[in-house]
């Protein structure tokens, strides 16, 4: 026993004076513990300021009942219960009969109040006992962060979310997700808990030891007027027609700012919501809004013009033992921009198999010319991939071109498909969509986000006089024209085309279609491009892309110059003169120390010398017939003035 003591005493020893810094590591670690404090994300605004997303902070605020000595506690006890009763409108006596139960069973992580605002927070803090803080008060403050869409579910794709899951996996949407990394997230702080048993943990002290900085805000691009006209009109439509889901996206055609987007899905229930960026990352054949690029490269490459004659039959005709039909009983012989004008699929695809079928190459240089083979590069994660076949290809075939011709065989998301449009509506330039303008620290600038040209011309100033003559008459007299306005100008294409036709017996049984409008406004100048497709609406209501998106497209054109206020300058009516005012005080000086001496008015505004001289109690005649500026008085400077005598000034 004697022996077994002493190597006892000697273990003591040892873990003491030689591993006592060790095992005092290792208990510190175990009980003592740095946490992070997430920072608060930056806010995203919209272009005239409106908040679109923030952080808002929520507290959870706790009590370590056995941390406040006893004659604090029975001191406060009764007054605190007596604020929480105000508070949470319970009695005084449950809140203290709480408290004491707490303190009896040495609970150390009482909670309070949970999911409070900053404003309740601030009232805790000030409660009595509460108020003494963590230490002498036994006070627990624990803060979390939400992100809060003000504007609701409008855009709320569009502005996003970044969240990480358990795993450490983070998710990325929109233009909260895309710049979440750098400039929204911000830096976390550290503060230290203590362990306090059954996996609590409370903070050590009221300070932190790193504070968290708080991420950038960001200014987005997004004019909170036009994106609600583009979300309720493209609701309406939806709901309407009782499609699937559908987008509209609106673009400032000079700057490439994205001024609204809005994708709208539905859910089981039958309700829309911005389930998916459908207009960013939904790539799909683009039917007849592609012909427009058909019909500008052919135009650009000069193997045809807008007189060339197309022949289109009756409404169908073989291509490579594969028919092509158009809409009705055909067109018979038309010219190229007649053609495009009723969106014939047998007139496009002739004028791209004819000029293109022996050097398909050709067509297809021009197309990445305009970069429609690549994705424009986008900020917002998720861009639909361009697919453009090409000789080789597992989809090419002699049918390819014909069928590239009138927008099946490919696939372009809505963007895409609109960033060439705006092009077409910017004299040729080729611009990125834009969707952030500026990230600031409050007022100071962190970085500005500039215009960005992809293509500087994608065409002559002749193709595009021509093609924009063409999407004009469209609207007038074409497939557009249930959308015509004698006092509003548009100029677009629509565009109707099958989807999921894969097998198509099921398809001819459920027949589904995208219908589409993609456009500028107003025509002749135009200020904003925008598109609307619209997947799988009601065949029993109707699908035509004049129909369906059509609607869309002339509602938000129309309300956004009607509903949104726009803001002119003008210039002062005022005109100074240094000279005429310099002689206007002079004269009235005068005339108010010698109310009988006639002044010198020669060169003043008729209006002006008029009350002056009848201030000094004298009858005046003018005669007006030029300027209005005083050339000649009757009665000459510096003479004495009779009563009710009168003046004569010309002003002719």
């Amino acid at each position: 026993m004697f022996v077994f003591a002493l190597a006892v005493i000697f273990k003591l020893c040892t873990i003491q004076f030689v591993d006592g810094d060790k095992y005092r590591a290792m208990a510190q670690k175990r009980t003592v513990k740095e946490w992070e404090i997430p920072a608060n994300r930056g806010n995203v605004y919209s272009a005239d300021g409106s908040l679109l997303a923030t952080s808002i902070p929520k507290y959870d605020i706790r009590i370590d009942a056995i941390q406040p000595s006893n004659s604090t506690f029975e001191e406060l006890v009764n007054p605190l219960a007596d604020s929480l009763s105000k508070y949470t409108g319970k009695s005084v006596n449950y809140h203290e009969q709480s408290l004491r139960k707490a303190r009896k069973s040495k609970n150390r992580y009482f909670l309070l109040a949970r999911n409070i605002s900053y404003s309740d927070y601030i009232r805790f803090r000030n409660f009595p006992m509460l108020e003494k803080g963590a230490i002498k008060g036994g006070l627990i403050v624990e803060q979390t962060t939400r992100r809060e869409h003000p504007m609701g579910g409008i855009a709320e794709r569009a502005i996003g979310y970044e969240k990480q899951d358990d795993s450490g996996y983070w998710t990325r949407v929109g233009i909260d997700g895309a710049y979440g990394q750098d400039y929204l997230r911000g830096k976390n702080g550290k503060r230290l808990k203590q362990k306090i048993g059954n996996g609590q943990w409370k903070p050590v002290r009221d300070a932190n030891e790193v504070e968290p900085k708080d991420g950038f805000d960001i200014y987005t691009t997004i004019d909170v007027n036009i994106q609600d006209i583009a979300h309720h009109s493209l609701l309406g439509q939806l709901e309407l027609y009782e499609a699937e889901h559908g987008c509209a996206v609106v673009m400032d055609v000079k700057t490439g700012e994205i001024k609204a987007i809005s994708n709208l899905g539905r859910n089981k229930e039958g309700k829309y919501y911005e389930r998916l960026n459908y207009a960013v990352g939904e790539s799909h054949e683009p039917g007849s809004t592609f012909k427009v690029m058909a019909m500008m490269a052919a135009l650009e490459d000069k193997v045809i013009d807008t007189s060339t004659v197309v022949d289109t039959k009756n409404g169908r005709k073989m291509f490579y033992g594969r028919p092509i039909n158009d809409s009705g009983a055909g067109h018979g012989e038309i010219s190229a921009a007649k053609a495009l004008e009723v969106s014939s699929n047998i007139g496009l695809a002739t004028i791209v198999d004819d000029h293109y079928s022996k050097n398909p190459k050709k067509f297809l240089s021009r197309l990445s010319k305009w970069r429609l083979d690549q994705k424009l590069g986008v900020e917002i994660i998720g861009e639909g991939e361009p697919v453009i076949p090409k000789p080789g290809d597992r989809i090419w075939s002699r049918n390819a071109l014909p069928s590239m011709a009138y927008g099946y065989n490919m696939q372009l998301t809505p963007l895409q498909t609109l960033a060439f449009y705006n092009a077409i509506a910017n004299d040729g330039e080729l611009i990125k969509p834009r969707f952030l303008r500026a990230v600031k620290e409050f007022d100071r600038i962190e970085e500005k986000f500039e215009k960005e040209v992809l293509v500087k011309k994608i065409c002559s100033d002749k193709t595009l006089l021509e093609i924009r003559d063409i999407l004009k008459n469209i609207v007038i007299r074409g497939t557009g024209k249930r959308m015509y306005s004698p006092t509003f100008s548009m100029a677009g294409k629509t565009g109707t085309a099958r989807t999921d036709y894969a097998n198509y017996e099921e398809w001819r049984k459920d027949r589904k279609y995208v219908s589409s409008f993609a456009g500028y406004f107003p025509a002749e100048n135009p200020k904003y491009s925008c598109i609307v497709v619209i997947h799988k609406p009601s065949t029993k209501v109707g699908y035509y892309g004049a129909d369906v998106s059509g609607p869309v497209f002339k509602r938000i054109a129309q309300k956004i110059y009607t509903d949104t206020p726009l803001i002119d300058e003008l210039n002062s009516l005022e005109v100074k003169n240094a000279n005429v005012e310099s002689n206007f005080e002079a004269y009235n000086n005068l005339s108010n120390t010698y109310k009988t001496i006639m002044p010198n008015v020669v060169g003043l505004p008729a209006m002006d010398a008029v009350a002056m001289l009848e201030n000094m109690e004298v009858n005046v005649k003018v005669k007006l017939n030029g300027s209005g500026t005083i050339k000649k008085q009757s009665i000459a400077k510096d003479i004495k003035l009779k009563a009710n005598q009168t003046i004569v000034l010309d002003a002719s």
